[in-house]
């Protein structure tokens, strides 16, 4: 059996290698790695690479950015020819960016197999892209692997047969399991170099256009972020492109305990996130995270497609409203962040039942 993965951006890479390594040990299947190249930046690729352990790529696509509807038909064109030459049994396709998208739509004009990680999320916002990326996919897909329940129900609710459905449990989570010792043993040169000593500090990453790509907007961002560090360190590493639009928002403010650094691989962030006594963020991933590590995150976005972060864990949606980001923030230093738990199967193990549903779904088919 043949199985070919598709990954581009940072969040797939910590969904696929857990998979990868957990379909090794199945007898009988060959592995593909296709990098499409949506994110090149050496801090947001090679790196990941080399710390989650996966194989370097069989096949770069290099598209590089560009607009969506330009990426994912670059995806397209330069992915269905490795499609053709590579005849995989089954595409494994991560997450809600544009190469998911892509690659799902190739496999399905091919009559190729296709299974999704990560299924069945839903933020019922359809100006966000990943939006319609993840409708799109679990339209195509034959095998849905869901993290949580909801997943399951979002997918019936739309029509997608219940025998294709598959809980699996959370697979970010594998990685982070697996990774965690490491960071720990980072933790001690992280507090050295950022000077943090004992201290409490707050954590933020931001990203999302709407966030970032709007100065005036990111500029009430940072001026809630100035008042928070008053009260407490902020660490802030930067992408470069959000550091470009900060010089625009910010009119050159400084103020020491706001600390804007260079872009952190993944175990030194999960180290941070695993010690922040907050985190501030507008990814989906982070919330996932600081539900499992039982740290209080605030999220700057009106919606999520992960609410069972903000209905068992440590998740609290403040959309815009800087006031509550404030607010939130006092409360939690306080003493009275609310108590979470982790969600059933987010144990480490999701990528262990991919691999037994993917072999079953095999068999199952070479018998007909």
């Amino acid at each position: 059996m043949h199985i070919l993965h598709v990954v581009g951006a940072r969040p797939n890479f910590m969904k696929a290698a857990p998979v990868l390594r957990a379909l090794a040990v199945h007898v009988g299947i060959k592995q593909t790695l296709v990098h499409t190249g949506q994110h090149y930046d050496a801090n947001m690729s090679d790196v990941f690479f080399e710390q989650l352990g996966m194989p370097r790529p069989d096949v770069n696509l290099e598209v590089g950015s560009g607009s969506h509807s330009r990426q994912t038909a670059e995806i397209m064109t330069r992915f269905e020819p490795v499609v053709l030459e590579r005849r995989p049994d089954l595409v494994l396709v991560y997450g809600d960016v544009n190469s998911t998208v892509a690659a799902a739509l190739v496999c399905a004009k091919l009559l190729v197999p296709v299974g999704h990680v990560e299924a069945g999320l839903r933020s019922r916002d359809r100006t966000m892209p990943e939006e319609i990326n993840r409708l799109l996919t679990d339209q195509l897909a034959d095998l849905l692997f869901t993290p949580s329940k909801d997943g399951d129900a979002n997918l019936l609710r739309e029509g997608v047969p219940a025998e294709k459905i598959h809980l699996v449990g959370n697979v970010m989570i594998d990685t982070l399991v697996r990774l965690l010792p490491a960071a720990e043993k980072r933790w001690p040169a992280l507090q050295t170099n950022l000077d943090l000593g004992k201290v409490p500090y707050a954590l933020v990453t931001l990203h999302r256009p709407s966030n970032v790509d709007d100065v005036e907007n990111l500029g009430r961002i940072m001026d809630a972020l100035y008042d928070i560090a008053v009260r407490l360190p902020v660490i802030f590493p930067v992408h470069p492109r959000t550091r470009q639009r900060l010089k625009l928002s910010s009119e050159g403010r400084v103020d020491p305990p706001l600390r804007l650094i260079e872009p952190v691989g993944y175990v030194d962030f999960l180290a941070l996130q695993r010690h922040a006594a907050l985190v501030i963020t507008d990814s989906g991933g982070i919330q996932e995270e600081t539900t499992f590590l039982s740290v209080p995150c605030l999220t700057l976005r009106e919606n999520t497609e992960r609410p069972i972060t903000v209905e068992q864990g440590s998740n609290i949606l403040v959309g815009r409203d800087l006031d509550r980001l404030r607010a939130e923030t006092a409360r939690i230093l306080d003493g009275s962040s609310r108590r979470s738990r982790v969600p059933p199967l987010w144990d480490g193990k999701a990528s262990e039942r991919i691999a037994a549903v993917i072999a079953d779904w095999f068999t199952a088919r070479s018998l007909r």
